[in-house]
């Protein structure tokens, strides 16, 4: 008599891994965007979280104890579920996967509430249901689960096929993508080829990597990049050459502020009616071709980049990871020119780490929340709102020492871009977005409080003593809405446009000078900063390192690099792994951005090297010397 057949047991580990391993492809294409190009990339992308899973879970064959193994199960679930869980929230903020060190900046998280709650759903809730089903089936023990301890046999079998899926993934990522673990810049490359578990892994393989690089640099790796840097350096535009000498400097960041935004409509409303006005403003240079470099560090990368012509690093904020380096600053080059130096932002001056940096660079003051008055109705998201700030920073100037250098930075066009009803100037948009239409009210908040900001500079009788350089720090609107702003922009937001839309504007206003009148084309990124305004301010550049080159040279070479590796030229845009022509928007044959892509490359890499090893504190910037062998570097 044949025997009835009867499915087998599963194991409660098997259970485990294939709740975690579907919620994760899911999440792959629900929550994180990741875009495929080829029936290769989808199939990578649905096997590479099983490695990883197997080999965590695997750990629970060797525990003998059915309620021990039970419970590593279940709490190895939830672990895993908040990574993942973690991971989506933050992406739909930052458009990015969270690294080693932005676990570290968790004095920033009680300040980033508004922001992180704007982007939970309850649907989420749907991640954390197989964590309750595991919990049943310990309890409850049901007929179709197995709970007896595993044979040597099958652990065996079991350890095989997790090596065997390992390499078999790795084999396939590496045919797709060659040279995959060095694109580190690349992280959401990273996650599609490797899964989102196996690159937190190699992220901290890489930060315990990148920790000991200090350690072990030493004066003689700064050979090479300043000759590269030497190589680039030019000189600059003489006409505009201390044209603002012995003015106060004010520098304003426009927070989030893109340059989409300006000489443009949303539904027939102007949105940026004052910042329209100066780029045809007389005493005004605007640029319209001027691009953020920021990555994780957002605001504070973009401080980084101001005050030393560096770019920040791919992982993490630098104001974080690198907050003791020794660096050679625009703050200190103005200190020395008797410039009394201070930051302003009305928000906690931990925020960023900013109160440690800011020392270190050389700041004389930083003015932060407690320095204002915050009154009824005047905060807002993490601080105080702009109109209230901008007005008691001017409050702060007046009593100065003269020339002063103070850089602002503005709050109220921030994510989640809410605003009070009377702070409300233009209604909002109507797109699927609730991101992208509040959006469009706080940018024409902060261009009322900049117009405002201007009458009060005129009534303390500061204006005409001081030029004003205003720029956006980062992007607002992440890819995340690409569908609503395809709808904005009546057109598809391909790789190529996205990198259009990673411009910010840039404004350099010099009371009585007529330098401008009409819109500047010049091709540059908030890199070009610092040479840009130690020029105007006729400032004597030192032989400080640095990869900016000032942006009004005629010599100037038009190349621009963001952090996460795309560049821009005068004809190529390299975004999405595909060569643009800049003219028509079509993507064009690869081997013409082939060698702009190794000096991006390389830049970026020298640029790391810089900051991981710490190597500025070998150099003297007065006379280009290693401080260790007293001998030009060039030697």
């Amino acid at each position: 008599m044949n025997k009835k057949w009867t499915m087998p047991k599963l194991s409660i580990v098997i259970i485990a891994i294939a709740f975690l391993w579907i919620k994760t492809v899911v999440s792959y294409y629900a929550s994180f965007s990741i875009n495929i190009e080829n029936v290769m990339q989808a199939i990578i992308l649905f096997i590479n979280p099983l490695s990883f899973l197997l080999l965590i879970f695997g750990v629970a064959l060797f525990i003998k104890k059915e309620k021990n193994r039970n419970l590593y199960v279940i709490i190895t679930s939830a672990v895993l579920t908040i990574i993942l869980f973690s991971n989506m929230v933050f992406y739909r903020f930052f458009n990015d996967f969270i690294t080693l060190p932005v676990l570290f900046q968790t004095n920033n998280f009680g300040d980033l509430g508004g922001s992180a709650l704007e982007n939970i759903y309850w649907t989420d809730a749907l991640y954390f249901l197989d964590i309750i089903v595991l919990i049943a089936i310990a309890k409850m023990k049901p007929s179709f689960v197995a709970f007896k301890e595993t044979t040597k046999i099958n652990r065996r079998a079991y350890f095989l096929v997790t090596i065997a899926t390992f390499f078999f993934n790795l084999g396939l990522a590496e045919t797709e993508r060659p040279q995959l673990l060095t694109r580190t810049f690349d992280r959401e490359m990273l996650v599609k080829n490797i899964g989102l578990n196996n690159y937190h892994l190699y992220d901290i393989y890489l930060q315990s990597k990148q920790s000991a690089q200090r350690a072990l640099a030493d004066s003689s790796e700064l050979v090479d990049v300043n000759n590269y840097v030497e190589a680039k350096s030019i000189e600059p535009a003489s006409d505009l050459h201390g044209i603002a000498e012995g003015k106060n400097l004010i520098v304003v960041k426009l927070e989030s502020t893109q340059n989409f935004v300006i000489n443009n409509e949303m539904n027939g409303e102007v949105i940026t009616p004052f910042l329209n006005s100066l780029t045809e403003d007389e005493d005004t240079i605007y640029l319209d071709n001027f691009y953020h470099q920021t990555e994780q560090g957002k605001t504070s990368d973009s401080e980084f980049i101001l005050d030393n012509s560096l770019y920040p690093l791919g992982r993490g904020a630098v104001f974080f990871t690198h907050s003791g380096n020794e660096y050679h600053t625009l703050t200190d080059s103005l200190n020395k020119e008797g410039y009394f130096t201070s930051a302003m932002h009305a928000n906690n001056k931990s925020f960023w780490n900013r109160d440690i940096v800011y020392e270190n660079f050389g700041y004389d003051r930083f003015y932060s929340l407690p320095d204002y008055t915050v009154g009824e109705g005047e905060a807002v998201n993490w601080g105080m709102k702009d109109i209230p700030f901008l007005q008691q920073s001017v409050e702060h100037m007046k009593e100065m020492e003269k020339p002063f250098y103070s850089k602002l930075i503005t709050l109220t066009n921030h994510h989640p871009f809410y605003l009070d009803e009377e702070d409300k100037f233009i209604d909002e948009y109507d797109s699927n977005s609730g991101t992208l239409n509040r959006y469009f009210q706080t940018v024409r908040y902060t261009d009322e409080a900049i117009k405002e900001f201007f009458t009060s500079l005129k009534e303390a009788g500061i204006y005409e003593d001081s030029v004003i350089v205003m720029y956006g720090d980062h992007y607002g609107i992440s890819e995340n809405h690409n569908v609503a702003m395809s709808q904005y922009m009546d057109k598809e937001i391909t790789p190529f446009e996205s990198a259009q839309l990673q411009r910010v504007p840039f404004f350099v206003h010099v009371p009585g000078s007529g330098i401008g009148g009409e819109t500047n084309h010049s091709l540059a990124g908030q890199v070009d900063l610092k040479p840009t305004i130690q020029n105007l301010l006729g400032v004597e550049s030192d032989k400080s390192i640095q990869f900016g080159q000032d942006i009004f040279s005629e010599e100037n070479d038009n190349f621009v690099i963001l952090r996460d590796g795309r560049f821009i030229t005068e004809d190529l845009v390299w975004a999405g792994e595909t060569c643009w022509d800049k003219e028509t928007g079509e993507a064009t044959d690869t081997e013409l951005c082939a060698p702009f892509i190794e000096r991006a490359n390389e830049e970026l890499a020298y640029n790391d090297e810089i900051i991981y090893g710490d190597l500025l504190r070998f150099y003297d910037p007065e006379n280009g010397r290693l401080l260790e062998e007293d001998v030009t570097i060039e030697e």
